[in-house]
């Protein structure tokens, strides 16, 4: 199986359907989720939406979450005069229902019947700036900062309309097998993203390749702009990550070259179906 097919088979299983039960799941608890703050912010009308993976196409199974944003009119006080009151006040919302884990600028829900089982939904409260409801203000628990401009749709449709999601969902991937928390998602999103540029045309493989060069040979010049906010500062983000991915991004390229592209993705489960659904797919 040649490098691309196989990137493409690792894809296939990363890919959740439409019908799989998980995600049935996550649909369900987002309906949950929802209900309970319409309850609790009953004269707010809150606009609740999906946001993260599930919004921009590059959820993968390994590691998937659903995250939920939550915002509230710019002029409106009954959910919180304040980012904050919002924040605890949207917590408030939860804590009957699940074990509710307060994150940077989200709210991560568990279930209360099965004691810290992850139900992979993050809930994000935040406020809109204006009345055209583009731009949101999000509270921050962590940081200088006590509030963070920010423009969900931006976001989604940077990602989304990239023109690279697969190499995006494959570079999650790798940063799950290779335990790189210091990296976030967002960061290296935008990461590959920008490697990416020019590249859109080329092959999966030789993206992942360029990509990790980069990594391995310049990380300490790696840049990377919030497109909804250039104030807001990812330097130190990436910086918490640089060595990382510089030293996983060396032995990742050291391993393709003399054990090959398995080394990194590991076997497909069923190659017989994978080159099966290749064949099909030119005929």
């Amino acid at each position: 199986m040649k490098p691309n097919e196989y990137l493409n088979a690792i894809l296939e299983e990363q890919t959740f359907g439409n019908d799989d039960k998980e995600i049935k799941d996550l649909r369900q608890r987002r309906k949950d989720v929802q209900k309970c703050l319409e309850a609790y912010f009953s004269k707010s009308k809150p606009a609740i939406r999906w946001a993260g993976s599930m919004a921009k196409g590059t959820m993968i199974r390994e590691s998937y979450d659903g995250d939920v944003s939550c915002y509230f009119p710019h002029d409106e006080e009954e959910a919180g005069k304040t980012l904050e009151e919002i924040y605890r006040n949207a917590k408030a919302a939860l804590v009957d229902a699940y074990q509710v884990e307060e994150k940077a600028s989200a709210l991560r829900i568990k279930s209360k019947e099965d004691f810290g089982t992850d139900l992979h939904l993050d809930i994000v409260p935040g406020r809109f700036t204006g009345d055209d409801k583009d731009d949101v203000y999000l509270h921050r628990t962590t940081g200088e900062k006590e509030r963070l401009k920010t423009n969900l749709q931006v976001h989604i449709d940077h990602i989304k309309d990239s023109g690279v999601t697969d190499a995006i969902r494959l570079m999650k991937l790798w940063k799950v097998r290779n335990g790189i928390a210091s990296a976030k998602t967002f960061v290296l999103e935008l990461l590959v993203v920008k490697l990416l540029v020019g590249k859109k045309a080329s092959g999966l493989s030789n993206q992942l390749e360029h990509i990790w060069t980069e990594f391995r040979d310049s990380a300490d010049g790696l840049i990377v702009e919030d497109p909804a906010n250039s104030n807001n500062d990812l330097k130190p983000a990436l910086d918490l990550c640089r060595g990382m991915l510089s030293t996983v991004a060396a032995n990742t390229l050291w391993q393709i070259e003399n054990n090959g592209w398995e080394a990194v993705f590991g076997k497909i489960e069923n190659e017989q179906a994978s080159q099966d659904a290749t064949k099909a797919a030119l005929i």
